[in-house]
Parts: structure tokens; C-alpha cells; sequence
């Protein structure tokens, strides 16, 4: 039997995180006494591993300042979580979706910038733990375009490449699905414009979930 396989992006994607990253990315920038980047600079390294939108954000840093950024970033983003203070929100009909294509026989995955930790327990916040057959995150990967991740999902789920599709709202998953030779569908909720995604190689970018879902048939 066919394996057919979905893996989404997170932040952007399934979950609007742009308010939390921000705060956090501009507390570890003040705390090294730099002025933190526009926030619309912000969310176009979402998506990448924190390292590497570290580096995009201060690509003239010493690797010293950069590394201190990250942990800072870490730090920052930890205590928000533990004190409560994370929201994350599901997009609107975002599990309506997932619930839909589980139903339609669909294995689905996520692959994410976030750390393993990070998206475990945004998971289980939202009460999906159990939707999702592979989960690959940027603390066992190269950052967001290598394919790695996606092969790594594709393993996981023993599906072919022709047979599964990467969603995500940044260049930075059409360019990793086509490293992968996955399909490649965008969303235009998040964090990249639709024509960028048109432009990085989207087969198509949904303006709603119900209109992913429906790509998806």
C-alpha cells in the first residue's frame, strides 16, 4: 500500500509563534547591548535553526557574540515557557485540517527550526502529540534548506519521496522540499509573502487551511 505523507512546518505553518520568538530575540539582543533587529527581519529568519537565524540577524557578529546570542535566546524563550508566558496559537482550522487528513489515510510529520523540547511540548499544549509519526527539528539537523530532515521523515515514514509533500510558509521549506525531491506547497499565513514562495518553486500556496486540504485530495 502507498504511503502518502504531509510534513509540516511549525512556526508559521500550525502555529502563529512570531509574538514569542520576537520578545525573545529582542531580550537576548538588549541583554548583549545591541539594538535587536525590525521585527519584520525577525520573522523572515523563522524557520531557520537558531544558530543560523542568529547569524542572518547579525551576520557582521564575532562567532563568540553570536553564540552568547543564542544561549541568551534560549534562555529567554525557556523562561517564557516555564512562567507561562508562551501562547503559540493554532492557526484557525489548523486542526480541523490535521484531524481531516488522518481520517483520509495521510501520515503526517513536522520539520521545524524549533528544538526538539520546543516542539514536544507545543505538541502536547495543543493536544496533538499523537497526530504525528515523525517529528525532525533543528538540534539533530542542518538548518532549513538541507534536505536532511525531510529524508529523515521520509525514513520514518517509509514513504517515497513522489508520494509525500513538505508545507511550509518560507522559501526556506519549498528550497528543503526540492533538495528532497518532495512536493513542495506553501501557505500564505505566515512569515514569507506567497509570491516569494511562487518564486522559491510552490507547486501551489493555500490562502486557507480548508484550501490546503483541499490540494491535498
Amino acid at each position: 500500500m502507498t504511503v502518502r505523507l504531509a510534513v509540516f512546518d511549525c512556526d508559521g505553518t500550525l502555529i502563529d509563534g512570531q509574538a514569542d520568538i520576537c520578545t525573545a530575540m529582542e531580550q537576548a539582543f538588549g541583554e548583549v547591548g545591541l539594538v535587536a533587529p525590525e521585527r519584520s527581519l525577525i520573522r523572515r529568519a523563522v524557520g531557520l535553526s537558531l544558530p543560523q537565524a542568529v547569524r542572518t540577524l547579525l551576520p557582521e557578529g564575532e562567532r563568540e557574540l553570536q553564540t552568547e546570542l543564542v544561549e541568551r535566546y534560549k534562555h529567554a524563550f525557556r523562561a517564557a515557557r516555564v512562567e507561562g508566558r508562551l501562547t503559540e496559537p493554532l492557526y484557525d482550522g489548523i486542526r480541523l485540517l490535521l484531524d481531516s487528513l488522518l481520517e483520509r489515510g495521510w501520515l503526517l510529520g513536522v520539520a521545524t527550526g524549533k528544538s526538539q523540547r520546543g516542539l514536544v511540548h507545543c505538541l502536547a499544549g495543543h493536544g496533538l502529540s499523537g497526530h504525528f509519526v515523525t517529528l525532525q527539528t533543528a538540534d539533530h539537523h542542518p538548518s532549513k534548506p538541507h534536505p536532511a530532515m525531510l529524508e529523515a521523515a521520509l525514513a520514518d515514514a517509509l514513504a517515497a519521496p513522489g508520494d509525500a509533500v513538505m508545507i511550509g510558509d518560507t522559501a526556506y521549506d519549498i528550497h528543503m522540499a526540492q533538495a528532497a525531491g518532495v512536493r513542495a506547497l506553501g501557505v500564505a499565513w505566515g512569515y514569507h509573502a506567497p509570491e516569494e514562495l511562487f518564486a522559491a518553486g510552490a507547486d501551489a500556496v493555500a490562502t486557507t487551511p480548508a484550501q490546503l486540504g483541499a490540494l491535498l485530495q
